[in-house]
């Protein structure tokens, strides 16, 4: 997989395989999206594991993008994918209603609250949660899920931002870094519709 340097842009980590992880279904999807696709982890495996039969990949950074493109071509999905170099938040370039599934590994920090090393991951690390979450409503048939990878420590925030956009938590697993120590991420999936029905699974424990 082709992506940055160390030190030079933001890089693929463990949180996009729980993420595609936890969307795989025995059921493929339709149509997934990829929203802020990065270099294309997420919805790559999403591919390989049979669990997507077309996705499209959204991603800001034009870089990034092009990263994306060239992974999709080399491991023989281009005929199923699509690399929209476009704006979560602005851009008018999404149809409503064209996915069954959207995945998102959403900026992890608000801005002002933290400063990643770097500024190229600033930029991909730091951002609204809620553009993610109206754009993923937005993109869902009545049907559709949409699975997200969020801190732990921001499950309410994302609960609430999610019921705001009009989508509602049905599934969720905490993923924890070891046995003894509390969640890092938790994984949501979530759906248009009316609130309960929640199913909080077993914990992911990394070591």
């Amino acid at each position: 997989m082709w992506q940055p340097a160390r030190g030079v842009g933001y890089r693929v980590n463990v949180d996009a395989l729980h993420l595609a992880g936890f969307a795989i279904r025995p059921r493929p999807a339709t149509h997934a999206v990829d929203l802020g696709a990065g270099v294309g982890a997420v919805g790559l495996t999403l591919l390989a594991s049979g669990s997507a039969e077309r996705i499209t990949f959204v991603e800001r950074d034009a870089a990034l993008g092009e990263l994306c493109a060239r992974n999709l071509e080399e491991n023989g999905y281009s005929a199923r994918a699509e690399v929209l170099c476009a704006d979560v938040a602005t851009d008018g370039a999404f149809t409503p209603g064209v996915a069954d599934l959207v995945v998102a590994n959403p900026p992890y920090l608000t801005p002002g609250k933290g400063r990643p090393p770097a500024a190229q991951v600033r930029d991909a690390r730091s951002g609204a949660l809620e553009p993610f979450l109206v754009r993923a409503r937005s993109l869902l048939g009545r049907r559709g899920r949409a699975c997200f990878v969020y801190p732990a420590r921001e499950l309410p925030a994302l609960l609430v931002a999610a019921r705001a956009a009009g989508l509602e938590a049905k599934r969720l697993r905490f993923v924890h870094a070891g046995q003894a120590v509390a969640a890092r991420v938790v994984l949501v999936e979530l759906l248009p519709g009316k609130p309960g029905g929640l199913l909080v699974e077993a914990p992911l424990v990394e070591g």
